[in-house]
């Protein structure tokens, strides 16, 4: 049965960072062991990590590293703050907010450069616009992940406000989803790509109803914490590099079969209909391509985390404006590894 939330239990205690050996080839003794949490345990939503690890681009930068699932943004930034993880896959939304309570995380690299949430309903369903959800419910998979703020901030634009004129309602994702549109406990549900194919996977068609001009709001990309970067940026771009390259590899339609044999090495549950893992995948991708390229893969539009920041204070997420928004997030990793920044 595939479910995109199988928790996974995070390792206990604070990940030792081993350090590199002397100049040659790495040693299994002489990497450096890092662990990257995600917001669900699948491996197409990562692919670019699951990429770096089986074409070996982490082993080439002396990295080993561990992949853990947990349930949501909240719970990734939650191991990272406590010291269980140096890497993780949330949203920006929860990002913010977290930089709001003086946690100290740090976007560097936009891996769903365009957004990879919207609002869903039945395909049967009269609503053809956000406007319509008036006096509604709508589904989330989770209570504090990446999609709710999307959702909100939909919905904001159409004029709606949460708790007057709609109500989220989290009732999980796959079967518990579709069971909520079967039961009309839901009009509408927040998913993200995958969510979407799961649902229509199940049985339960579904559209759409997003405006496009949201594409820009980008989704999930990788974090680290600010002491990380400031302690030792050179793991950080190691780790930036590896991922890039895993990135572009997989945007390259020649290693396509080597793309899907390393996620379903990475979940091999998720790839059990090869025809729908494929499909997926290609809807996954798409979202990764910048709506502008001029600066590469990974890099962040300081403009829409201005408009990322807005959302959460006409949300209450924050109370106000960061007092420095741009220490949310870096582009120096990604401009220099995709040559950019030269």
């Amino acid at each position: 049965m595939l479910n995109r939330r199988i928790f996974t239990t995070l390792m206990a205690g604070v990940v030792t960072l081993v350090p590199l050996g002397l100049a040659g080839a790495a040693t299994a003794q002489e990497l450096t062991r890092v662990t990257f949490v995600q917001p669900s345990p699948s491996a197409i939503n990562s692919f670019n990590v699951f990429v770096a690890i089986g074409e070996g681009y982490f082993e080439e930068e002396g990295l080993e590293v561990r992949v853990e699932s947990i349930n949501g943004s909240g719970p990734v930034l939650q191991a990272l703050s406590s010291g269980q993880a140096q890497f993780g896959r949330p949203g920006p939304g929860p990002v913010l907010a977290a930089r709001g309570r003086d946690v100290d995380v740090v976007f560097i690299y936009n891996f769903a450069a365009r957004s990879n949430f919207g609002i869903v309903v039945p395909e049967d369903s009269a609503i053809q616009s956000p406007a319509e959800l008036k006096g509604e419910v709508v589904g989330t998979g989770t209570a504090d992940g990446a999609e709710v703020g999307f959702a909100r901030n939909v919905l904001s634009g159409s004029g709606l406000k949460e708790g007057t004129d709609y109500r989220f309602l989290t009732v999980g994702d796959g079967g518990p989803a579709v069971a909520a549109f079967e039961q009309d406990a839901i009009a509408a549900y927040s998913s993200s790509t995958a969510d979407a194919a799961i649902l229509n996977q199940r049985g339960q068609a579904v559209r759409d109803i997003t405006p496009p001009e949201y594409a820009r709001f980008f989704g999930n990309g990788f974090i680290t914490t600010g002491e990380l970067i400031r302690s030792n940026p050179e793991l950080v771009e190691k780790f930036v590099r590896a991922i890039h390259k895993g990135h572009e590899f997989a945007l390259d339609d020649a290693n396509r079969e080597k793309v899907l044999e390393h996620m379903a090495s990475g979940n091999p549950q998720e790839s059990e209909d090869p025809a729908f893992a494929s499909a997926l995948f290609d809807a996954v991708r798409s979202k990764t391509i910048p709506v502008d390229d001029s600066k590469g893969l990974g890099y962040q539009p300081p403009e829409v985390w201005e408009e990322w920041q807005q959302v959460l204070i006409d949300g209450g997420d924050l109370t106000g404006p960061l007092p420095d928004l741009t220490a949310a997030y870096t582009n120096d990793f990604a401009l220099k590894v995709n040559g950019s920044a030269n």
